[in-house]
């Protein structure tokens, strides 16, 4: 039974509606150009070999890179392996 007092016309919508087709589904966090700069350089490595990325140079932090490396490598199909010392994160390409 509806409630007395209540209308069921629809109210006006404070928020605009879009279509589905017209958003971008992909995620592009805030360290997406270092990601995406990082990834590139690692498709000319050679098998043995790793970047060797300063961390004086990234200032967001080993654990925040390493999340974000193994985040965008993944979405690329890429499997990789990360080490880190005191000055530098190293990413190389995992062997198969």
């Amino acid at each position: 039974m509806p409630r007395e007092g209540k209308s069921n016309l629809p109210t006006a919508s404070k928020y605009r509606q879009v279509e589905l087709s017209n958003l971008r589904r992909g995620r592009r966090g805030k360290h997406h150009d270092l990601v995406q700069r990082i990834l590139k350089e690692l498709e000319g490595v050679p098998a043995g070999s790793a970047l060797e990325i300063p961390l004086a140079d990234v200032a967001i932090g080993l654990a925040n890179v390493r999340s974000a490396v193994h985040r965008g490598a993944t979405a690329n199909g890429i499997e990789i392996e990360t080490l880190a010392d005191g000055k530098n994160f190293y990413v190389f390409k995992k062997a198969v």
